[in-house]
């Protein structure tokens, strides 16, 4: 697998470097740079992992690199549909690593924690403002008000709700596997992960509805049309998403997964198991049980 993602970053960094007009610069270069890294990695990766001195140090660095580097490709999206394929990989190569990952001390919990409510609750504060942006560019009457509102929805998209998704997803999931609660062990845990994974891919169609109302509204105002009621939607169902993920925050809904409900069997059947007697002390009792028996058949006879 490793070598399969070295090739892979390859021919993405490559095809993404030669996209002809690209149309965001930044993240083109940073998917470019980005891959060319993860392909670096991959084929080191590859070759340590063959030598058992260095087998379990890559194992870690390569854990690490391909969980941050899923949410890093939901970037790259913005410069080549390639990391689709990127993410998918990442992802099965994260988990046939079979990472663990140990418990977070007491500062560093709340530390992490404080990061993710924090994004968190920036994040939603982004969404509810770009809705009302897109509100806005379909009902002004004005030329100035309907392409400024639309100019402010594509800069937040850029500056501040990706990078508030990336964020989002990175501290979520430290959180979560460094604390009890784990990655899929509860309900509410697994739903505010497909949540913080679905909106990224809702942006993708997103994205290019907000720079043709920008573009087509630079030289006058016009009629937004079935584009601007469907940018209004997506914004709303931004929103709606991110409030359920905070709802989901609080009141922690749901129970256990199967997965998490089958670790609690395995705890229990071991712990209600008898510890089994080893050979030794098979042998040792059985030895007591025939020295006494013959001692109350000697005093019997006596």
């Amino acid at each position: 697998m490793q070598l399969v993602f070295g090739v892979f970053a390859l021919t993405a960094g490559t095809l993404t470097a030669l996209r002809p007009d690209p149309p965001h610069p930044l993240f083109t270069t940073a998917a470019t740079f980005g891959y060319a890294l993860a392909a670096v990695l991959s084929f080191g990766g590859w070759l340590a992992l063959g030598h058992p001195a260095l087998a379990a140090r890559t194992r870690q660095v390569l854990i690490v690199f391909h969980l941050l580097f899923v949410p890093a490709q939901f970037l790259f999206l913005l410069a080549h549909p390639m990391p689709w394929l990127g993410m998918a990989l990442s992802s099965a190569i994260a988990v046939g690593l079979k990472p663990r990952f140990p418990r977070l001390g007491r500062t560093p919990r709340k530390v992490w924690l404080t990061l993710h409510v924090g994004i968190g609750v920036g994040w939603l504060g982004v969404a509810t403002g770009m809705l009302l942006l897109a509100i806005t560019g379909a009902v002004a009457d004005s030329h100035e008000l309907q392409h400024g509102a639309y100019l402010l929805l594509h800069t937040f998209e850029i500056l501040l709700a990706i990078p508030s998704a990336f964020a989002a997803i990175i501290t979520g999931v430290v959180v979560s596997l460094g604390t009890p609660w784990g990655l899929l062990k509860h309900r509410w845990v697994l739903a505010k992960l497909v949540i913080a994974l679905a909106l990224p891919f809702l942006a993708v169609f997103e994205g290019p509805w907000i720079e043709e109302l920008e573009t087509r509204s630079a030289s006058g105002p016009i009629d937004t049309g079935t584009t601007g009621m469907l940018l209004i939607g997506a914004m709303g169902l931004f929103a709606a998403l991110l409030w359920a993920a905070t709802i989901l925050s609080i009141f922690k809904p749901g129970g256990r997964t199967r997965w998490g409900r089958s670790r609690d069997e395995r705890v229990g059947r071991a712990g209600r198991e008898p510890a089994q007697p080893t050979r030794d002390s098979s042998t040792r009792l059985a030895s007591r049980q025939v020295q006494r028996a013959t001692f109350h058949d000697l005093r019997g006879g006596g």
